[in-house]
């Protein structure tokens, strides 16, 4: 009898707390509705219509044009129009693809080659990235691509968990390979993942417009073997405070960072330096989070690898 009231117990608590779970969509975050851009490259590199797409109302834009955010959209994409020496050229590396009677977000790391009338053969690796933010452009260079990313978005709310639908290719090979466009290639040892970074800051910014964050919640995850098929609700734990201690801290993703780029009051991005970690009960002002092909950094990954990407939600 005891333990027949034990377990009734228990059911009790369980729904109680299923009942309280409260499920918040991010906005576009179904990945239903895009832009599309058609960009004319330069004639000099073919002189080819590229279509780039982007997270936002349903719309079309022809033109060489920078593009903004539109509709609101918290959603930045790596697909960009870049203009470098007066040459036009597109990178896309993140793609609308149907889902049922929907959409949602295929991300491809990919060599993306330049040629310039036979003289100039560039061959650029580029994962496929889907972040809370947006991109500036034109993109006028290769060296610190990551200065034109406007990294995270305003927040002040503390979510349990991340939750997402998710597939996922692995290229198959055993290392990565690092390739900046100058000079060839250079394997990097390790096996290429797909990687999901969700973290959640206090940012403050000094008169001269610098930016320093503390840390409040973290939540990484990565993949490295195919799935079969779609996982659907996938759902992670956020983890706050300082959580080195944490059985499930991995120094490797989830150390403070400090090389990312956000957009400070005066219009310039600059680089976000976290200078230690939150107390556990404190409320955040911006949440970052990413979706990406590869890990390791800019330029390094295994071509094929490809993550799809639908439903992005938080658990409270």
């Amino acid at each position: 009898m005891k333990h027949f009231f034990s377990t009734i117990c228990l059911s009790f608590t369980l729904l109680h707390a299923f009942a309280q779970e409260k499920v918040v969509a991010l906005k576009y975050g179904d990945m239903d509705s895009w832009v599309t851009r058609t960009i004319h490259e330069s004639a000099v590199i073919g002189g080819d219509d590229k279509t780039l797409y982007e997270v936002g109302p349903n719309k079309h834009i022809d033109g060489n044009n920078p593009y903004r955010n539109l509709g609101n959209s918290p959603w930045g994409t790596s697909n960009v129009m870049a203009k470098v020496s007066g040459i036009v050229k597109t990178n896309n590396t993140v793609y609308r693809e149907k889902r049922g009677n929907g959409y949602c977000a295929r991300l491809e790391t990919h060599i993306e080659r330049v040629k310039v009338l036979g003289l100039v053969n560039i061959n650029v690796l580029a994962a496929g990235s889907l972040f809370l933010g947006d991109m500036t452009e034109p993109i006028t260079g290769t060296k610190n691509g990551e200065k034109y990313q406007n990294w995270g978005v305003p927040f002040n709310t503390r979510p349990k968990a991340l939750r997402f639908d998710f597939r996922f290719k692995s290229s198959g090979e055993p290392n990565r390979i690092k390739l900046t466009g100058f000079g060839g290639s250079n394997e990097v040892k390790g096996k290429d993942k797909a990687i999901v970074l969700f973290l959640l800051q206090k940012r403050t910014e000094d008169n001269s417009g610098n930016i320093t964050a503390k840390r409040v919640g973290t939540m990484v995850v990565t993949y490295d073997k195919s799935t079969n098929g779609w996982t659907n609700g996938a759902t992670y734990e956020i983890l706050y405070g300082d959580i080195r201690k944490n059985p499930k801290y991995n120094a490797e993703t989830m150390k403070l960072r400090s090389v990312d780029y956000a957009r400070n009051s005066k219009g310039k991005n600059v680089l976000v330096k976290e200078t230690g970690w939150a107390t556990a009960n404190e409320t955040p002002t911006h949440m970052l989070l990413q979706f990406t092909s590869s890990h390791g950094g800019a330029y390094i990954g295994s071509p094929g690898n490809t993550l799809w990407i639908d439903n992005v939600r938080l658990v409270y």
